[in-house]
């Protein structure tokens, strides 16, 4: 029997631009690219070199301090280029993709063994490790280290999120073996949370798996909230958190022994011409699936949703472990008098303007900002945001005057950037909070290392 649990502190942000169960078919590109980027916390070492061939599934780079993190090139083809920036630091690695796409192939795994090093030496060298996120610090996680739990996040709850029972359909042989490895990975439970608001997805029941359920506001769709309400962690603890669209990748590597990255991809948002699923693998080049289904003009293209999704060009990559593209006007208006106006069709989480009459109304929200950064004063607006035991206003000051003690007794171990990313729209001091936050887990880190 499953577990429970009701989010009642969030704010469910409602946008036009829906993505409907319409096939929009196979997107593919001539170049596919993979960043160093997309994986907090690592720091690339070249495993390849420009006009060399490689398989799906090959070795890209990996982490210098950890070689045993492994992020692998998503085709075949040869490695066109090495994009460098600053200090000759890594930004992507280019391939040109074969016609047809040849897998390294690393042998199935047998999933009736209980050899935990085993299972951990295929997640690394197959590159689905990179799938998993450590907490603390919400970095790529290491097969060397062993998680008190695991926890798969089967609710997508943010603005204009697919739909997970469409994304994984006929996949369940695949999700079924991705939940049987991990459950090789922890003497602990994992847990496969699931939206009570929603269709049941059978392909996630699993014997090995203990299912919770989440109803109420965002972020219940937010793994750290999930955590918070079911076993927080603590210092010294080590929790690893999957999302459940990456199920089918990691059975896939243990089934067949290949990795092919590919998503049912949400296509969302008012800039959207044709919004539907397009699937695709990631790190494919995003300029056909632009030009035909977005608007381009004044647009801003996320990869991934408003609240946690990064900036992509029109002719940018699909970043890695991102399964929705969003586009919505960019906000680079101005408004006149804006605030005295009473706003009848403005966007607020609280009721600064009259639109919280209308709680089921959609908006068609562009990125301003309304306003420039402002003195950071304790209101205890945040609390109403987000749902997990800290003080998260005291936590964020203390980051931001580096006082590492500080941090631990207000509960830095808890979060990771996504957990505030709600708190950031409501801000109205206008602070950079998921960035703040990822600073202050990268300085903890170094300390701890």
């Amino acid at each position: 029997m499953s577990q429970s649990f009701k989010i009642r502190k969030g704010h469910n942000i409602k946008l036009v631009g829906d993505a409907p169960k319409n096939d929009l078919g196979n997107v593919s590109s001539t170049t596919y690219a993979v960043s160093p980027l997309d994986f907090p916390g690592i720091t690339p070492k070249l495993a390849v070199k420009a006009g060399e061939n490689v398989q799906a599934g090959d070795v890209i780079f990996f982490d210098k301090d950890r070689p045993e993190v492994k992020i692998c090139s998503p085709v075949s083809g040869e490695v066109a280029e090495v994009k460098r920036g600053a200090k000759r630091k890594i930004l992507e690695v280019i391939v040109l993709a074969d016609s047809t796409i040849t897998y390294a192939s690393h042998g199935a795994f047998d999933l009736s063994s209980s050899d935990r090093g085993a299972a951990a030496d295929h997640f690394a060298k197959t590159g689905v490790g990179a799938l998993i996120t450590s907490r603390p610090y919400g970095v790529v996680a290491s097969m060397h280290e062993e998680p008190r739990d695991i926890f798969v996040n089967g609710v997508q709850s943010g603005p204009l999120a697919g739909d997970l029972a469409y994304q994984l359909e006929g996949k369940d042989a695949e999700v079924a073996a991705g939940l049987e490895a991990l459950s090789l990975m922890t003497t602990g439970k994992v847990y496969v949370s699931q939206d009570g608001e929603a269709s049941n997805i059978a392909a996630l029941n699993h014997d090995k798996a203990s299912a919770i359920t989440f109803t109420g506001k965002h972020p219940k769709g937010v793994v750290g909230t999930q955590i918070a309400q079911v076993a927080p962690i603590n210092k010294g603890d080590i929790v690893w958190t999957v999302n459940a669209i990456d199920l089918p990748i990691i059975g896939r590597a243990f089934l067949k022994g290949e990795y092919a990255p590919g998503y049912k991809l949400a296509v969302a948002g008012s800039k959207v011409t044709k919004a539907g699923y397009a699937t695709m693998l990631q790190g494919t080049n995003l300029a056909s699936l632009t030009s035909e289904h977005i608007n381009l003009d004044n647009t801003r293209i996320i990869a991934g949703d408003v609240l946690t999704g990064s900036k992509v060009e029109a002719t940018g990559f699909l970043s890695f472990g991102k399964s929705q593209i969003t586009a919505i006007p960019e906000g680079n208006s101005t408004e006149f008098f804006g605030w005295v106006l009473p706003g009848f069709g403005k966007f607020s989480t609280n009721r600064a303007f009259w639109a919280w009459l209308f709680p089921n109304r959609k908006y068609d929200l562009d990125t301003n900002l309304h306003g420039e950064e402002r003195a950071f004063v304790v209101t205890g607006e945040y609390d109403k945001f987000i749902p997990m035991d800290i003080f998260p206003q005291q936590l964020l000051r203390s980051i931001l005057i580096g006082d590492i003690e500080k941090m631990e007794q207000l509960g830095i171990y808890e979060i990771v950037p996504e957990d505030f990313a709600l708190a950031e729209v409501a801000c109205t001091s206008k602070l950079p909070l998921q960035q703040i936050v990822r600073d202050g887990l990268n300085s903890l880190r170094k300390e701890m290392i």
